[in-house]
């Protein structure tokens, strides 16, 4: 059985907390992984039906008072043992596309100050994403206490502030190496933000 990224997310989700709806996981991607994950409410619910056919997970129907009846999912041991197959497994390295970078590397053709503007948005964006990061890391620290599950989750949120702090380390150089290879585009880009 061939299985993608969303069937994988979705084992792992259920693996912290069964019975999870569709809406359910996708609530907790967006709580948690979506800073480095994103999927979409079409790409998880028809591998649920999925995953459910192959029988890696087990649904049921939910009748909780007051509420619609749906459908929801826990892991099954077949599919347990199928994500810890997973989790063992070397990781691929997808190949990464960059918008940025993309646009940096044709830089040349660009007008004297677009990539000035670009390497500020990029560092923009990423002091920002910063500033989130470093807030859900103070709740954690503060309020995870005794959850298992909360010193991988460190983990992965201390390699995205690592990384932001790299990417804005190196917006700094980046500037300044544009600034020597076009002075009066950097000026006239350093002028127009100041007035911002």
């Amino acid at each position: 059985m061939s299985l993608n990224g969303t069937a994988y997310l979705i084992l792992g989700m259920l693996s912290i907390e069964s019975d999870r709806s569709g809406y359910d996981i996708r609530k907790a991607v967006e709580s948690s992984v979506s800073h480095f994950w994103r999927e979409s409410y079409g790409q998880i619910y028809p591998m649920l039906k999925r995953l459910a056919a192959e029988g890696l997970i087990i649904p049921r129907q939910s009748n909780s008072k007051g509420r619609p009846e749906r459908q929801e999912y826990s892991l099954s041991a077949k599919g347990r043992a199928c994500l810890q197959d997973w989790l063992a497994a070397p990781y691929r390295d997808d190949p990464p596309r960059n918008e940025f970078l993309l646009k940096l590397f044709f830089g040349r053709s660009a007008s004297p100050n677009a990539c000035v503007q670009q390497v500020k948005n990029f560092q923009d964006k990423n002091k920002s994403l910063l500033s989130a990061l470093l807030g859900i890391e103070r709740w954690e620290q503060a309020n995870g206490g005794g959850n298992p599950h909360l010193p991988y989750w460190l983990l992965t949120l201390s390699f995205g502030i690592a990384h932001l702090r790299a990417s804005i380390e190196w917006s700094d150089a980046a500037l300044a190496t544009l600034e020597s290879a076009n002075p009066t585009a950097t000026a006239g880009a350093k002028k127009r933000l100041k007035g911002m």
